[in-house]
């Protein structure tokens, strides 16, 4: 069948019109783009070389060989949200009740299961950009809109956030303010004086906030007992309209194993149940046992998954000052560097060239927003070796500009 016949067969289809509005992903069309490409270097996505530990995988095998494989709990196993809550205890000094903490199959399910939660159609959400691509799409399919309010950036302090920006965006439509704290890609990181004037300002509107806190673990200084974020839990009421997503994804290797969660207000429950229920009834089973073991064993492996990716983070400042024509913030917290070429607005075509030119493939900074135009995203959680072969191919381009 020719690729003309299946447009027109696909024309003729009759699928939800907020399908065909949806906007394009740069990411993806750049990793398309490299698709085939040999000797390839991928900093594109967002996740470390390491594998998945050997002790969460015993936990989930010995899960599955004990007849763990069956359906679950809608809102995953008490044990799991048992250890969501003594975690919480461990590495926040914060009390959160079993109860309050909602399972996932994935911390994107975890922003989609909220988004459906509170939003409709004419709904309006206020987010925080350079923002991950896939959050303004799920936002998207629920047919609110989004009013974007970026990050200001400047060589002396970096990525900042201008909170009466932030406030003059919202209106009587506001539904949800969206905030991803550490931030994807800048590695901004809210502190608890922001979250608490956020916070409110959200309480007296009635507004939602809705936290991605999916890489809280992946910062590099903190004031607090164990390498962690400010979270908006910090500052927070239980009964405050406050979902915060959370991932295992980022801090124990665990991206293929789809598992996340969200803290919610107690009256949220069966609201998150409902919605969970028809989506896809439950997390897997087997996978939230190897969950639960990263929780209580994985802080050694976080910590040395920390030291490398500090490393890396450095390696990439020094290089990228010493090629010149890049500009960067040092990024306090998660694994990307997102930066900007001197001269280079288009980063479509930027990054077709480091893939056709070098061989690595990275994101276009197209993707993460409409003020983040001409930026480009690296994730350096990848080998030291490996990192150094990629800035060197990289440094080939830059001195041809």
């Amino acid at each position: 069948m020719s690729k003309e016949t299946i447009h027109e067969i696909r024309q003729g289809m009759k699928f939800r019109p907020v399908l065909h509005a949806l906007t394009s992903n740069p990411g993806v069309e750049m990793m398309s783009y490299a698709k085939g490409k040999e000797n390839l270097i991928s900093m594109a996505q967002g996740e470390g070389s390491a594998p998945t530990p050997d002790f969460i995988c015993r936990a989930a095998y010995n899960a599955m060989q004990d007849g763990k494989t069956f359906y679950g709990q809608t809102l995953g196993q008490d044990p799991l949200r048992e250890a969501i809550s003594e975690y919480y205890k461990d590495i926040y000094e914060l009390y959160i009740p079993a109860s309050r903490t909602f399972v996932t199959a994935s911390g994107s399910t975890a922003m989609h299961l909220s988004l459906a939660s509170l939003l409709d159609k004419g709904d309006e959400v206020v987010a925080i950009t350079p923002i991950w691509k896939n959050l303004l799409g799920a936002i998207e399919l629920t047919q609110a809109t989004t009013r974007q309010v970026s990050l200001d950036y400047s060589d002396d302090q970096g990525w900042t956030l201008d909170i009466e920006k932030l406030f003059a965006a919202c209106n009587e439509r506001t539904k949800v303010m969206l905030i991803v704290s550490p931030s994807n890609p800048t590695g901004w990181t809210a502190t608890q004086d922001e979250m608490r004037t956020i916070l409110e300002f959200a309480r007296e509107r009635g507004i939602w906030i809705l936290s991605d806190e999916v890489y809280s673990r992946l910062v590099y200084e903190s004031p607090h007992k164990h390498l962690r974020a400010d979270s908006f839990l910090d500052v927070a009421k239980p009964d405050d309209q406050l979902l915060v997503v959370n991932s295992f994804s980022k801090s124990w290797a665990m991206t293929g194993w789809r598992i996340g969660w969200i803290v919610g207000p107690a009256a949220a429950e069966e609201k998150i149940r409902d919605v969970a229920l028809y989506n896809n009834l439950c997390p897997p089973t087997f996978s939230q046992y190897g969950a639960i073991a990263a929780l209580k064993e994985g802080e050694p492996f976080i910590k040395n998954q920390i030291d490398l990716w500090r490393g890396n983070r450095d390696l990439t400042v020094r290089r990228f000052d010493e090629m010149g024509k890049i500009k960067m913030a040092h990024p306090s917290a998660t694994f990307y560097g997102f930066f900007k070429v001197e001269g280079q607005r288009d980063c479509k075509t930027m990054t077709k060239r480091f893939i056709d030119e070098c061989g690595v493939l990275m994101s276009p900074g197209c993707a993460f927003g409409k003020e983040a135009v001409g930026y480009i995203r690296m994730c350096f959680a990848i080998s030291e070796r490996r990192l150094t072969e990629a800035l060197d191919r990289m440094e080939t381009v830059i001195k041809k500009l």
